[in-house]
């Protein structure tokens, strides 16, 4: 039976003219690290082949204080090492304001890219993001707003972020210029983008698909209920025929699928941020890949 083979070949981020690694790492906990500790987690990610990292605004948020964090700690390591930018293509996103809660207008989303800016100490960003759709913003005025950030010079590309499909249509439609990305929960608990049409839309637009939580919470590394027991154990078949942990089995799994989905890999542990590079190594059937969806589903395929 055929293999889906897996290669660290860069791809394209969508039609942006950005090139980036199959696999990225989040920093949505990164403000807690210490300047050392977090200089060797992204020199550790560099060495497993990781060029996209990925944070927000909001990333280091705890309910009353630390926002804009994990951008602060990012953009000291930045000032200390200026060399390390050159290595990476960056990505942040904004429009989430607590307790509001979210705001997509255009002073307040050029107010953030701003401020994101001089938290991380950058002239740009590769990638800017709006985190989570603001209902009260006309779509077409969203799109003026992400089209000033690029032609500003602040940003190359953008994208969005927990959008349905209907309002990813509606954005894309709308821009003049490409949509690079939309980042949406994805894993093998998290299924969705699958079966919503968003993977579809992706693969149609040729957008890039930056799978956010691709563990499943922590469920697949640690199930508790039987869904989450039946997917582990479905994952582990694949896992130990290459010699891998489960956790690299769940982002092969994901990367398997045609719309070439990027998983952001979350952890801050450096050991565990090596495991990427191991993810070449899984071989995924169409049986033990169709195995893993059957069991999140808890269902036969029609």
């Amino acid at each position: 039976m055929s293999e889906i083979m897996l290669t660290p070949e860069m791809r394209a981020l969508g039609k942006s003219g950005i090139m980036v690694s199959p696999i990225a790492w989040g920093m949505w906990r990164f403000g807690h690290a210490s300047h050392a500790e977090g200089r060797a987690l992204i020199e550790a990610a560099f060495a497993a082949g990781v060029t996209l990292f990925d944070t927000a605004d909001i990333y280091g948020f705890d309910g009353s204080g630390g926002f804009g964090d994990a951008e602060a700690s990012l953009g000291r390591i930045l000032a200390e090492t200026p060399e390390l930018r050159s290595r990476m293509v960056l990505a942040t996103k904004g429009g989430i304001t607590p307790p509001v809660p979210y705001d997509s207008g255009r002073d307040y989303l050029m107010a953030a890219l701003d401020a994101s800016l001089t938290r991380l100490q950058v002239e740009q960003v590769d990638l800017y993001q709006i985190h989570r759709p603001d209902i009260l913003a006309h779509p077409q005025d969203v799109a003026r707003t992400l089209e000033e950030m690029v032609t500003s010079g602040k940003v190359r590309a953008v994208g969005v972020s927990n959008y349905t499909v209907a309002q990813t249509q509606a954005i894309a439609a709308l821009l003049t210029i490409p949509l690079a990305s939309v980042q949406p929960e994805f894993s093998a608990l998290a299924l969705d983008p699958i079966t919503d049409g968003l993977l579809d839309l992706t693969m149609e637009r040729d957008v890039a698909v930056l799978a956010w939580s691709p563990l499943g919470g922590g469920r697949i590394g640690a199930p508790e209920d039987e869904r989450s027991k039946a997917v582990a154990a479905a994952l582990d078949v694949v896992a130990q025929a290459a010699g891998v942990s489960r956790a690299t089995a769940a982002y092969a799994w994901i990367m398997a699928h045609p719309a070439r989905a990027i998983p952001i890999v979350g952890t801050q542990n450096v050991a565990r941020i090596g495991e990427i590079a191991e993810v070449y190594k899984v071989r995924f059937t169409r049986q033990t890949w169709y195995d893993v969806l059957v069991a999140s589903r808890g269902e036969r395929l029609p």
